[in-house]
């Protein structure tokens, strides 16, 4: 079993990406006090967050000033892949609490990360998640599969045949 965490009033909460588009690793990172913790996401998990953070968003509120510093920080490598992502926004602490369980067997009990993340923070945190999302490689115009400009795009609309331009 990984380790859990519960980081509760994190200085820092950011998504990020290594690699190319194409072959992007999407992070989840956050720490304080001289710890920090990457989880590796899925880059449809980044982009249900994101949307589900702006949709709570306008509920709760408008945040203060945003933070700026959302880069990843060493270490980048993934502590664990998450599986399931849950957020919740606690009142009385004025916080939002985003719980990230690792993805394991079916018979297996995996680790559970839980952060504690300010209003602004996770406006910042839902901006820069839409902005990676968009960031990936274009659409194909059509069948909607993301174009390769490395390798050929197999378009199942063609059966293969001829590969739309990008």
């Amino acid at each position: 079993m990984s380790g859990s965490y519960d980081i509760d009033r994190p200085e820092r909460v950011t998504v990020g990406t290594v690699g190319e588009p194409g072959r992007r690793v999407f992070l989840l990172q956050a720490g304080g006090s001289g710890q920090v913790v990457t989880l590796k996401v899925e880059k449809a998990q980044v982009a249900a967050l994101a949307q589900y953070l702006g949709q709570m968003l306008e509920e709760v509120g408008r945040p203060g000033e945003l933070p700026t510093d959302l880069e990843l920080q060493e270490p980048t490598e993934p502590e664990w892949v998450v599986g399931s992502l849950a957020v919740s926004y606690d009142e009385d602490d004025k916080r939002f609490v985003i719980v990230a369980e690792e993805a394991v067997g079916e018979d297996e009990i995996g680790a559970v990360a839980r952060i504690g993340a300010t209003l602004e923070q996770v406006a910042a945190l839902a901006i820069r998640g839409v902005q990676l999302v968009e960031a990936g490689r274009p659409p194909c115009p059509l069948c909607g599969y993301p174009l390769d400009p490395i390798e050929h795009h197999a378009c199942p609309r063609t059966n293969g045949n001829r590969p739309p331009s990008l």
